[in-house]
Order: C-alpha cells, then sequence, then structure tokens
C-alpha cells in the first residue's frame, strides 16, 4: 500500500493544513472536496469576522509553502473574515504548485470501506487499504488510499431548534435560517419584522448584533431571542477577561443590547414545536409558553458531525458528546464550563480502523467552541504519526487562549461601551470548514 495517497477529506483550513503538512514529509496525497471551489463552506459564512488574528489563523506548515512564491502575508494582528481567510490564504494554497493538481472540486464521498473488506471481517483488515465510494463531477469513482483524514466539518448538518434534539418537521428547514444571516445582502428579508434567534452560542450572539444594527435603520424590527438557559448572563461568556478579544467583545455586545432592551429574552425556554400559518411562525415551548406572530425565525444551535458515510469503518465515537472518545471528557459541556481544551493530538484522534483519523471541528462532535488552531495542532500530529515520526506526533505545540470564566453570577452587570462593532465574529468553531 505504501505507493498509494493518504486522502484528505475536506479543502477547509485543516483538510489543507493536513495537505500541507503532507508534503512536507513528502506523502503522496489527495484531497476531496464537495464544493467546486476551496474552502465552499467558509464562503457562506465570509461576511462574518473570525475571533482569532491572522497569526493563529495560518498553520505553520503551509505557511513556509506559501513564503516561497509571491503571496503576500496578511498583517498578523489583524482580524479576516471568513472571505478574507480564503482570498487571501486559502485560495493562495490550493493554487500552490504542491496542491493544485492534488485536489479534486465537486467529490462527495458517499461510502468508505476496506478492499474486500466489509465492517465485520478482521482478517488481514489492516493489510487492505480503504476505498472510497466519490461522486466526482456526477460520476461515482473508486479511490484507494493508505490513510484517510476526514476534515469534513459539521457546517452542513445543523442541530434543530427543539430542545429534543430531533428535526420533527423536516419541511421546516427550508423555511428557518440555520445559519447567520448576512443582513447586508437579506436585508429586505428581515427588515421590520418579528425574528425570533433560538440558540445561545457565539452564532446567535453574532445574529443578535447584526439585527440590532438593522433595528437602528429599522425601528419596527422587532428582535426575540429564546434561550434554554436560566440566566441570560451565563450567555456572554469571559467579556473583558477572555484572551481572544473578538470573542470577549462579542459578549460584551450582546450584553450591552440585552441590558438596553433591544432585545427581548426568553429563559428557560425549551421549544418543543413550531408551527406556521399565513406567513406566520408560532413557537410553543414544553411547559406551555408561547412565543407567536413570528415572521422569521433564525436557528443557531450548533451543529453535529455526519457519520453517514463511513458506516463501514470501525469508529470509537463518544455516545453522547458525538466526538472522537478520548477527546469526549476534555469537552463535553456537562462537565465543563470553560471553553479551553487541553492540546491534544494522534494519540486522542486515533481510531480502532487503523489509518482513519476524523480531524477539526467534526472531531469535537456537537461539543463548541473549536478553534482553529487546534484543528492544525490536530493534522500535524497526525502526518507526523502516519509519516513514522512518532517522536514528532508526541510533542505539544499549542497552547490554548482562556475564556476567562468558568462560573457564572447570574447578577447582571451594566456595561459602557461607547459604540457597536457592526461587524460579526466567529473563532471558527461551528461556522468553520
Amino acid at each position: 500500500m505504501s505507493e498509494l495517497p493518504i486522502v484528505v477529506i475536506g479543502a477547509g483550513p485543516i483538510g489543507l493544513a493536513a495537505a500541507a503538512h503532507l508534503s512536507e514529509y513528502n506523502q503522496q496525497f489527495l484531497v476531496l472536496e464537495k464544493g467546486p471551489k476551496v474552502a465552499s463552506n467558509i464562503l457562506e459564512w465570509g461576511h462574518v469576522q473570525l475571533f482569532s488574528l491572522w497569526e493563529f489563523n495560518i498553520n505553520e506548515a503551509a505557511k513556509k509553502l506559501l513564503q516561497k512564491t509571491d503571496w503576500v502575508e496578511p498583517k498578523a494582528d489583524k482580524l479576516p473574515t471568513g472571505k478574507e481567510l480564503v482570498d487571501e490564504y486559502l485560495e493562495p494554497l490550493s493554487n500552490h504548485p504542491q496542491f493544485k493538481e492534488r485536489i479534486l472540486y465537486n467529490a462527495e464521498v458517499r461510502n468508505i470501506t476496506k478492499k474486500n473488506t466489509d465492517k465485520m471481517k478482521s482478517n488481514y483488515r489492516e493489510q487492505q487499504p480503504f476505498i472510497l465510494y466519490v461522486n466526482l463531477n456526477g460520476n461515482m469513482k473508486k479511490i484507494a488510499a493508505k490513510a484517510v483524514i476526514d476534515a469534513t466539518g459539521t457546517w452542513n448538518h445543523p442541530n434543530p431548534p427543539f430542545a429534543d434534539g430531533v428535526w420533527n418537521n423536516e419541511a421546516l428547514k427550508t423555511k428557518l435560517h440555520t445559519h447567520i444571516p448576512n443582513l447586508l445582502e437579506k436585508q429586505e428579508t428581515f427588515k421590520n419584522k418579528h425574528v425570533a434567534v433560538i440558540g445561545s452560542g457565539h452564532s446567535a450572539l453574532n445574529t443578535l448584533i447584526d439585527l440590532t444594527e438593522l433595528k437602528k435603520k429599522f425601528p419596527n424590527t422587532e428582535i426575540s431571542w429564546i434561550i434554554r438557559k436560566q440566566h441570560v448572563e451565563e450567555t456572554f461568556g469571559g467579556e473583558v477577561n477572555d484572551e481572544l478579544q473578538a470573542r470577549g467583545e462579542l459578549g460584551r455586545q450582546a450584553h450591552q443590547i440585552v441590558d438596553n432592551g433591544h432585545v427581548k429574552v426568553l429563559t428557560g425556554f425549551y421549544a418543543e414545536e413550531i408551527t406556521e400559518q399565513n406567513g406566520h411562525f408560532e413557537i410553543r415551548a414544553t411547559d406551555g409558553k408561547v412565543l407567536g406572530e413570528v415572521e422569521e425565525i433564525v436557528v443557531n444551535t450548533g451543529a453535529r458531525p455526519d457519520f453517514s458515510f463511513s458506516n463501514e469503518i470501525r469508529l470509537d465515537i463518544d455516545p453522547a458528546v458525538e466526538s472522537t472518545r478520548e477527546l469526549a471528557p476534555l469537552i463535553d459541556p456537562n462537565l465543563h464550563s470553560c471553553g479551553t481544551v487541553r492540546p491534544h493530538g494522534e494519540k486522542e484522534l486515533r481510531q480502532p480502523e487503523q489509518g482513519f483519523y476524523i480531524a477539526g471541528v467534526k472531531s469535537y462532535g456537537r461539543a463548541p467552541t473549536f478553534l482553529m488552531a487546534t484543528g492544525y495542532e490536530q493534522v500535524r500530529s497526525i502526518v507526523a504519526y502516519l509519516s513514522g515520526d512518532e517522536e514528532e506526533a508526541r510533542k505539544v505545540k499549542l497552547k490554548l487562549p482562556e475564556t476567562g470564566v468558568c462560573k457564572v453570577d447570574s447578577t447582571p452587570i451594566p456595561l459602557k461601551i461607547n459604540s457597536l462593532n457592526t461587524t460579526s465574529s466567529c473563532c471558527a468553531t461551528s461556522c468553520n470548514e
């Protein structure tokens, strides 16, 4: 199998970082991207600003490759938007001579298995190559690989608005907004309407801040915020104590608009049913509370991984978090109220299926607050191991920032901010890859 490539699924920042490290080790590799161009998912949230500065968003192995070209490195102390991340980093990287002929676009992986070996068979399993069934520009193709790194992310699999975690009405998916809306492009959709935002994470805060700016132009815009938490202050994070300044600023801005009464907050609201009649939605909670006369609903409740194409691969996935099992105790929001995770690599991401890895935000399952730099460390370690460099694979080369707050006092804290920043922010967590 030594002559076969290592296949990376997904040409987002983590997938291309893996490819850059594979190039460093002179490994044969192939990148499969479902979309028509590099980082297709990121371009869907191109208007959103990242939490982290450029210096933390560029993989070191990729940087070394780019520095050998005419690439102009972005200023390290600036915060890029998703589109800038693609235009100024990922697009040039994908066009590098080491990459250009090794990325297949419009390549959707439908199934992964082992050659002549289904999931049940154990004899000589490790000696068999992986076989990927790929829909390439409408034609099914089989691609053999000696190892696979799944960096597909979770972008296309949003969580439902309902507290029980089930999309109980499939038709709703086409009627609700499940990402951070680009209000510059969709102003007509939201202006002077009653908009409900469901969710308490960073994406929801982004949406609320943007809607508040829209409300300044169109005062009849009404904003309702539905959260399951009992105290809204729990959603604001570390604020001034957050080592990622932009992430802290996001919490401060959200705190301010709530204190100023721009948003109606419904706490302890567990959505159970959403019905539509005459162009208006009614959202009913399990305790009987009802929010009616809603015209648009934005669902920012996170996302979850898709394992459908790896059903014939032996995986060890945590039953609750749906992350790689070794990571679960480190990132389970039931156990941790801080957003930090100790650096980890190949060992924690290892699967029963030798040579198969899930990296990037998908490795976190349903857990929130994934940082792009974490994914870079993951693939650096994985590639080192696959290349026989176990010493390098065991090294830790990452320090993660603190969120600043582990327990939140539910007493409202007044804020004084002169003006709101109208640019959304993202940590490349749920809005990544």
